[in-house]
């Protein structure tokens, strides 16, 4: 069986879990305490980072970018990456931004900070970045908002790899009630439609031990 070494809240994870489940490829998952550093995970992946997959032939793909654009190549059926060349320069830039720029202006400033810092033994949470990865967040609701208001996904005509690279991050703070739907109506128009979609099901299944999610995570009308 394919093989998807994960964490439950790593947004890169939960990207790479939706594009699967939405090209309809079978996988398992297993959570991948990184921190542990264990050598076995080491030899799959030396930079110690989740996703990592596991093809059934062996084949080893680290790094969700890597992954993404693997995934849309050995599995074409269901394109992620768009059709033409604009659009797959629109989806690559729309990746680039939520994986970089959304993953730390937001994500770490919230999911790191507030809920994985402290558990890991790195610390007290950093209050100033915080309250500076809520304002971010912000910004780039509005952002989200303003593509869902021009197209019918944030990419284009299609869904791609961008909306479930948003969906990865959003979802991962929905889980930890660190989003106010209430800023961009857009927004959250838009993300109730990506979590509507049969490929979100195992993710609104989740639960994290120690921490519940909001009755709204997994009410597909919010």
């Amino acid at each position: 069986m394919r093989i998807l070494h994960h964490l439950p809240l790593s947004p890169y994870s939960r990207k790479i879990r939706l594009a699967l489940a939405e090209k309809r490829i079978p996988f398992e998952l297993r959570v991948e305490k990184v921190w542990e550093r264990r050598p076995e995970f080491l030899e799959l992946n030396p930079a110690g980072t989740v996703p990592v997959l596991v093809e059934e032939n062996g084949l080893v793909i680290a790094d969700s970018y890597a992954i993404a654009e693997y995934l849309d190549e050995a599995y074409p059926d269901i394109p992620l990456f768009g059709r033409t060349l604009a659009e797959r320069a629109e989806v690559r830039r729309l990746l680039s931004w939520f994986d970089n720029l959304f993953g730390q202006e937001v994500s770490r400033n919230l999911i790191w900070e507030r809920h994985l810092k402290r558990q890991l033994g790195h610390g007290h949470p950093d209050g100033a970045a915080i309250r500076q990865g809520y304002a971010n967040l912000k910004h780039h609701l509005d952002e989200i908002g303003f593509l869902a208001e021009r197209r019918t996904w944030l990419a284009g005509a299609q869904i791609s790899m961008a909306d479930f690279a948003a969906a990865g991050h959003l979802s991962a703070l929905d889980y930890a009630n660190d989003v106010d739907w209430s800023h961009n109506q857009s927004a959250r128009d838009w993300y109730a439609r990506v979590k509507s979609r049969p490929c979100f099901r195992a993710l609104l299944a989740d639960r994290i031990s120690g921490l519940e999610p909001p009755p709204h995570y997994a009410d597909l009308d919010f």
